[in-house]
């Protein structure tokens, strides 16, 4: 008797170890996000990275392909721009996108990436750059100056077709810091070979897309955060030695 109720009794523990996991699936599944999400991509057709209550006049905040839209739990209304709070005229679209772009540095695959070490190398920053971008090549000439850094460049060539060959030119080349240097600070064109293995170059695009990069530079920082266009030395300085 003792043993046959002890097999109920764990067919019951186990049921329920099985069944609460579901219960919980399907309140997630059944939330007003997920609704939200749901009926915003058949009417949108377009994919939602995320839904969250915007916590201001019911509205929802859709996340979709690296911007932020509002919308009510119906989807009757889609609102793109900046939401503004009045209260302490903070910038809430801004502080939510900042948020939301924020990655893990530590999951880089900085194998893809051209890397310099300046002095100790104790402060990091990683780029995704295209060869032929005028702001690439004023950033590039700053970075020369910073020390006590280690640079991570990710060659994304976004801008054109001669961009993709002067990525693979400078990924084949035998000093890849050097080579990218002379092209971006003394205007030295790569004149090698291309024809190495630029799979990183590959795997740079899909991370590029993935991250949603949608213009060149974008600067990561230790912390995770992200700057999409030029930034200037100072700021970089500042940023960096903000940075524990």
């Amino acid at each position: 008797m003792f043993k046959k109720k002890f097999v109920l009794a764990l067919i019951a523990a186990l049921g329920f170890a099985v069944f609460t996991p579901f219960l919980l699936a399907q309140a997630d599944k059944n939330s007003p996000e997920e609704k939200v999400k749901q009926t915003a991509e058949k009417i949108l057709n377009a994919q939602i990275d995320s839904v969250h209550k915007a916590g201001y006049l019911g509205l929802y905040e859709l996340y979709i392909d690296g911007q932020i839209y509002y919308t009510d739990e119906k989807v009757s209304v889609l609102i793109a721009g900046r939401l503004f709070d009045t209260k302490n005229m903070t910038n809430v679209t801004e502080a939510r996108l900042e948020k939301l772009s924020t990655i893990k540095f530590a999951d880089l695959p900085t194998a893809q990436a051209i890397k310099q070490v300046r002095g100790n190398g104790k402060r990091v920053l990683a780029t995704i750059e295209d060869p032929n971008c005028g702001y690439c090549k004023r950033l590039a000439r700053d970075l020369l100056k910073l020390d006590n850094v280690t640079l991570y460049t990710f060659l994304y060539p976004l801008l054109s077709e001669d961009s993709d060959k002067k990525s693979r030119q400078i990924w084949c080349a035998s000093d890849r810091a050097k080579a990218w240097n002379d092209w971006m600070v003394s205007d030295i064109t790569p004149v090698g070979r291309d024809d190495c293995d630029t799979s990183a170059i590959d795997r740079n695009i899909a991370l590029s897309q993935k991250l949603n990069i949608r213009g060149t530079p974008t600067l990561f920082f230790a912390d995770g955060s992200r700057v999409p266009g030029a930034m200037p030395l100072d700021a970089i300085e500042q940023k960096l030695n903000s940075i524990k």
